[in-house]
Parts: structure tokens; C-alpha cells; sequence
């Protein structure tokens, strides 16, 4: 596999060279007079061009999450979006699973740990709860593939999605735009903001979606009795100013949604084949319960941020930070009743809630200029969570597990410039992690502790070098882990908690990032190979609906990603990613088990547990590809654009283990929106459609007693208007 990757690496290289060596060949004399706007990320917690970051970031400009989200969509809006980023989730719009370079967890316990970290206004957002807070009112997502332990911390060995949200300025401006569509979906989002003084901005901004009930359950006769949601959130955010060198800001946002849960479907595979069958019908469900997978969440948080500049060698950062949650999540998990559809060996319904969810986190960082070549940063970081969660499975009384975790990390990072052309940066981070257990059976009373600690020394090195004024070459060595896990849901079930130890990632990344054509092309591209060690894994469901974490010995992946961004005209920007990613587990000791009614590839031990040596990690895509284009016309006092969009995901396992049914390939969606902006675009009038070729995409399955299996949302048609000011 290294020799994959070499031979990867060496492609790359080559295009770089040929980029190098010929720069007539793209750059042109031509007098367009027009160019793509320089993208300015902070991926190393300090703002730089994007083409002069060290590692592969792929970034997603707020108007296009507006775009894709007209249909009411999540945050899981993302997946294949981005190259080599995958996203779904079997808890509905909460507890969303994100996959970076194949690296995630399938886990859908609410205290599950990700390897993908999700930071919103430069707050961790640890709990798969808190990773679902709605996007609106967005400046940027930035996508940073690879471990990121030195400047982001534990957890982050795939990497991180970053979103940044605007903030306060002095200029009074603001918008308020609104969609309705299909199901009666309705979006409406608005933002204001100003100065309120010479020393005070705000901005104040929210969000109110809902989708109206369309799925029918067939086995009690109601019409129209699940499928929808009401989803509203809101921020408020100040700036205080109160001198040339302190800034302050302060951050509150709220949320509420109420509404469905996951719509899991019994037996829409027929066994043998991963086509869905006639049992499937996206507008009707047999659930055998009239509980209808309800779902009800309330989050709200709030962050300081204190900037304070002593001048031109040192800047004081400190970021505390307070985010709660609680609510529930409902799931017919069979996905039918007694008389199916097909064989339903027996029933499963299963209530998952966070009770009490509080996370308080602060970092201290000082950063500067500290010579003319050389740049710091060194810091501190604390973290605490404490939540109980509720697992109820209706036949036993609710069992209660209450997870606490303390952290606190010190970091730095320097960046030196070795000549005008090249810069080296190293970084160093070491973790010290804990987390307790307590949790007493709702079925038998037993009490169950737990602890767990594990500390890290987290390091990467990376060399940048500009070739040309358009070109530039990096390669990136990086460590990184996850902490040591605590998994009690099995308790609920006449079981016992499980633990998984920590485990540990190299990475080793090069890549290039040209701009060209008079910089109307920016062009970047990487090469990746990994080898995590002792990695944490899920092994869910089977025949008892159970979860246990397990330690595989290792898991190797290689691959690359490239993105593209042409202005070709005036008029005309196009778009394009594309990612290859090849996953393996090493482990020819780890057994997992098996769904009931599948038909199992893998070779099966004395016991019927699948030997799952050599597979690819589960929900990794082998390959995923996008494509946008946005092209706009004059047209009286105004002008008229079409934006499209789509996304491709190749091959996918969706377990540990390979079954003929549970694999996806081809998965697609577009979206498409039409309109006509005049006012010099203060206005907008448009019309859209979201999954407008109304696929029906398979995005997971539910690893139990049957083949059920759960799908992509609708077709959604509408019309959308926004005004600025």
C-alpha cells in the first residue's frame, strides 16, 4: 500500500513539475481584467491565504450552505461536497457521524467520540449533540483533512470542519431571505447588524425551518404521521472595542427542534441483492407502535472571546466557552410490526436521550511575530464535559449512564522561514484525558463504574515551498489520536459497559496549490497515506441490537484529493472535487457480528462472527466527486443566474463486516436553483430544487434482526426570495 502511495505522490509531483517547468502554458498575456477573490482561511488558528496552508483544506463559501439548505436540509449537507468528506446519521437531524479520508465512527450512542472534530466560532463541539447545531448566517466551512492533535487537540485524527459565522461590524447591513417548497418546507433566515456605538458592534441572526408530516404509517392507518420538523435557532453576538489593542467578543446562540426522528424501513432489501424491493415506499412506514420516532432537542451556548494585541510581537488569545444540551430521540428500530413487511423475528423500540449535557471549555494562546522569520504560538487548553444518557427500551425501566471528561493539553507551534521560498512549521501538543463511567441497570440494578486516562505527545511537521509566484508544494508528517472511550448502552440490554483504549495515527501528506491563468484557476491537490494503530471501533448490532467497543490492531489508508475553482468567464465559475480513498483494517484476530438475514461475504469463525480482516473501513467511499457551476447574464436593470450543483459517492460498506446488502455505489444528488437578481443585487427571486432527479439513496442500515435500511431525503421543489440591506 505504501507503494500506492508513493506512486500517488509521484503523479502529483509530476503535475507540479509540469505546472513549474511551463508556466507559459497557463499563464496568459490576456487583459480579462478579472480574477478569483483570494480565500483566507484560518486553519492554523491564524488567518492566511488558503494557498499558502501547509495542508489539504477544501473550503465551502456561507452563499453556497444557503444554496444547498433551501430544501430544509442539515448540516450532513457536506457529505461528498467536499472531497473525501462523508456524513449521515441514524438519529435524524441530531447526532450527525462525519467521515474524513474514510476515518469515522458508525457509532449512534449519544456519548459516541468521532475522530472528526467539528469547531463552530473557534468552540469544540465535542458531543455528536452539539455537533448538529444548524448552519445559517455562515462567512465559512473550512474542511482540514488529516490529524490536526497540535493545534486542535485530541479527537481530531481525521481531521476537522471548521465553520466560522460573520461577525459584528461597524457597517449597518443584514439580509432576510425565505424559501417554501415541496411538503410544505419552508426555510426563513435573517441576519442585522451594526454599530451600536463608536466601540460596540452586534449582529443578531437566526433561523426557522420546517417540513410538514408526509410519511403515512400503514399498519396503524394514520395519514401523514411523521417525516416532518420545526427547527428554530438564533445569535447574538457583540464586539466591544474598547481599545486600539482589546477586542471582545461575546457569543450567545440558542436552538430548538421538535419533529421526526430517523425513518428506519424493515426489510427493503431483498436477501442477496442491495437493491431496494417493493417493501419500499418513501411515503409510507409499518411502524408497529404509534409512537411515530419522535424526536425533541433544546441547545443553547455561549463563548467569550478576548483578543489583546501588545504590539508587533505578541497577540493574547483566550476563548472560554459554555454549551449545554438535553432531549430525545425515539426509533421503531426493526422498522416494521408483527406481520412485517417480510420476517421481523421480533420487536425493537428504543428511546435514546441526553438528559443533561453541560461542556465548559477555555484556551489561552499567545501567538506572534517573534523575528522576521519566525512565528509562534503556545497555549493552553481545558475542557470538561458532564451528561447522562438515557437508554430505554420500554420493556425495562430507563438506564441512566452519566459520563464525565476532564482534558487539559499544552501546545505550540512555530512556523520559521527558511528562505523567501520556503517555510518550515513544527508543532508539538501533549494531552492528558479523562473520563468516568457511572450507570446503574434499569433491569437489574447492578452498578457499573469505569475509568479511563490516557495521555499523548501529539506532534506534525510540515515544509512549504512557493515554486513561482502560483505555485506552491508542501509535505506534512503528523501524529495524532483519539482518547481511550467508555461505551455503556450494552447495560441497557442485560449487558456490560465496553472500553476501548486509545489509538494513534500517522500521517504522511503532500500536495500542491497553484493559481493560474492570471489567477481566474486555482488548482489544489494532494497525496495521503495513514496507519492508525490500536484503532477504536463499533461493532453494532447483530441479532441482540448491542454495541461494543473494540480495539482493532491497525487500519491503513491511501489516497488523494484534488479541487478545482475556474472563473472560465465573466459570467462562468465552475467548480469540481474528487477524491479516491483505499481503507483497510489490519486485524486477523477481530471478529465481529453478524444481521440475521444478510448474506455475509467475509469467511465466518466457529461462532458465526465475520472475520473482517482486509476490509475497508466502514462509511468510507471509495471515491466521491462534485461538480458546481454558477452563471450569471445581464438582463434589464439586472441579471439572471443558474447555479447547479452535484455530488457522487462511489463503493461504500456500510459495517465492519461485507454483505451483499449492505453496500452502496453510485450514490448522486443535484440540486439546481434558477432566478434573477436586480438592485444591484440587493434582490433575489428565484426558483430551486433540491435532489431535483428524486434519488433514493441508501444512506445506512440498522444492523439487527432484519435487512432495514434508511434513505436520503426527498425531492424538494420551491421558490425562494432575499433581499440585502
Amino acid at each position: 500500500m505504501v507503494h500506492n502511495w508513493l506512486k500517488i505522490s509521484a503523479l502529483l509531483a509530476a503535475s507540479c513539475s509540469t505546472l513549474a517547468l511551463s508556466p507559459a502554458t497557463f499563464a496568459q498575456s490576456s487583459d480579462a481584467g478579472f480574477a478569483l477573490e483570494e480565500i483566507v482561511v484560518t486553519a492554523q488558528k491564524r488567518e492566511q491565504s488558503l494557498q499558502d496552508v501547509p495542508i489539504s483544506v477544501s473550503t465551502l463559501r456561507g452563499r453556497h450552505v444557503q444554496d444547498f439548505s433551501a430544501g430544509g436540509e442539515d448540516i450532513r449537507l457536506l457529505s461528498a461536497r467536499i472531497p473525501g468528506l462523508n456524513a449521515e446519521s441514524s438519529n435524524g437531524r441530531v447526532a450527525p457521524r462525519f467521515y474524513i479520508r474514510g476515518l469515522g465512527n458508525t457509532d449512534f450512542d449519544l456519548v459516541a467520540s468521532q475522530p472528526v472534530s467539528i469547531i463552530m466560532d473557534d468552540v469544540v463541539m465535542e458531543n455528536v449533540v452539539l455537533k448538529s447545531f444548524p448552519l445559517f448566517d455562515v462567512e465559512r466551512v473550512e474542511v482540514l483533512r488529516g490529524p490536526q492533535g497540535t493545534l486542535f487537540g485530541r479527537n481530531t485524527p481525521a481531521g476537522i470542519i471548521k465553520f466560522d459565522t460573520r461577525k459584528p461590524t461597524q457597517e449597518t447591513e443584514g439580509y432576510v431571505s425565505a424559501s417554501y417548497g415541496t411538503f410544505d418546507t419552508t426555510t426563513v433566515e435573517a441576519a442585522v447588524g451594526g454599530g451600536l456605538s463608536d466601540k460596540i458592534s452586534a449582529r443578531v441572526s437566526g433561523l426557522y425551518q420546517r417540513r410538514s408530516d408526509y410519511i403515512d404509517n400503514g399498519f396503524t392507518g394514520e395519514d401523514n404521521a411523521m417525516g416532518g420538523f420545526e427547527e428554530k435557532a438564533a445569535r447574538v453576538q457583540f464586539l466591544l472595542e474598547p481599545t486600539e489593542n482589546l477586542d471582545m467578543l461575546l457569543n450567545f446562540h440558542v436552538r430548538d427542534i421538535e419533529g421526526t426522528s430517523a425513518m428506519f424501513r424493515a426489510n427493503i432489501f431483498t436477501q442477496g441483492s442491495n437493491e431496494l424491493n417493493e417493501n419500499f415506499d418513501r411515503d409510507k412506514v409499518y411502524f408497529g407502535d404509534a409512537h411515530n420516532n419522535p424526536q425533541e432537542y433544546n441547545q443553547w451556548g455561549t463563548s467569550l472571546k478576548l483578543t489583546y494585541d501588545f504590539g508587533d510581537s505578541a497577540t493574547l488569545t483566550s476563548i472560554t466557552a459554555f454549551e449545554s444540551a438535553d432531549g430525545f430521540s425515539l426509533g421503531d428500530i426493526d422498522g416494521g410490526n408483527p406481520d412485517g413487511p417480510g420476517f421481523i423475528p421480533f420487536q425493537s423500540t428504543t428511546q435514546g436521550s441526553t438528559n443533561k449535557l453541560d461542556q465548559f471549555t477555555e484556551e489561552l494562546r499567545l501567538s506572534g511575530q517573534a523575528t522576521d522569520k519566525l512565528f509562534y504560538q503556545v497555549g493552553f487548553f481545558y475542557f470538561n464535559s458532564d451528561m447522562t444518557v438515557g437508554t430505554n427500551p420500554f420493556f425495562i425501566p430507563e438506564t441512566l449512564a452519566r459520563h464525565k471528561n476532564t482534558t487539559w493539553a499544552l501546545f505550540g507551534q512555530a512556523a520559521y522561514d527558511l528562505s523567501d521560498a520556503t517555510t518550515l512549521t513544527v508543532g508539538l501538543r501533549y494531552t492528558d484525558d479523562e473520563k468516568t463511567l457511572r450507570s446503574v441497570s434499569g433491569g437489574t440494578g447492578q452498578v457499573f463504574t469505569e475509568e479511563l486516562e490516557g495521555n499523548k505527545l501529539s506532534w506534525d511537521v510540515s515544509l512549504n515551498h512557493v515554486l513561482n509566484d502560483g505555485l506552491s508544494i508542501y509535505g506534512r508528517i503528523a501524529s495524532g489520536f483519539r482518547a481511550p472511550t467508555i461505551q455503556a448502552r450494552d447495560i441497557a440490554f442485560f449487558g456490560a459497559p465496553s472500553t476501548a483504549s486509545e489509538e494513534k495515527i500517522i500521517s504522511f501528506e503532500t500536495g500542491f496549490k497553484a493559481e493560474l491563468l492570471e489567477n481566474r484557476l486555482r488548482w489544489n491537490g494532494a497525496a495521503f497515506y495513514y496507519n492508525v494503530d490500536d484503532l477504536q471501533l463499533s461493532a453494532v448490532g447483530g441479532g441482540g441490537n448491542l454495541i461494543q467497543l473494540v480495539n482493532a490492531d491497525k487500519a491503513v489508508g491511501y489516497g488523494f484529493e484534488t479541487d478545482i475553482e475556474f472563473l472560465m468567464t465573466e459570467a462562468l465559475v465552475v467548480t469540481a472535487g474528487l477524491s479516491y480513498n483505499n481503507t483497510e483494517l489490519q486485524d486477523d484476530t477481530l471478529r465481529v457480528g453478524v444481521c440475521a438475514q444478510c448474506t455475509v461475504v467475509d469467511a465466518l469463525d466457529e461462532n458465526g462472527r465475520a472475520i473482517v480482516d482486509g476490509n475497508p473501513l466502514p462509511q468510507a467511499p471509495k471515491w466521491t466527486l462534485n461538480f458546481t457551476a454558477d452563471y450569471t447574464q445581464p438582463l434589464g436593470d439586472g441579471e439572471v443566474f443558474i447555479f447547479t450543483d452535484w455530488a457522487l459517492q462511489g463503493k461504500t460498506n456500510l459495517f465492519l463486516y461485507e454483505s451483499v446488502e449492505f453496500t452502496t455505489s453510485g450514490n448522486f444528488e443535484g440540486g439546481v436553483k434558477i432566478g434573477y437578481r436586480w438592485g444591484e443585487g440587493m434582490y433575489e427571486a428565484s426558483l430551486f430544487g433540491r435532489n431535483i432527479t428524486n434519488e433514493v439513496n441508501v444512506k445506512g442500515g440498522i444492523d439487527f434482526n432484519n435487512l432495514t435500511g434508511f434513505v436520503n431525503e426527498p425531492r424538494v421543489l420551491g421558490v425562494a426570495l432575499k433581499a440585502n440591506f
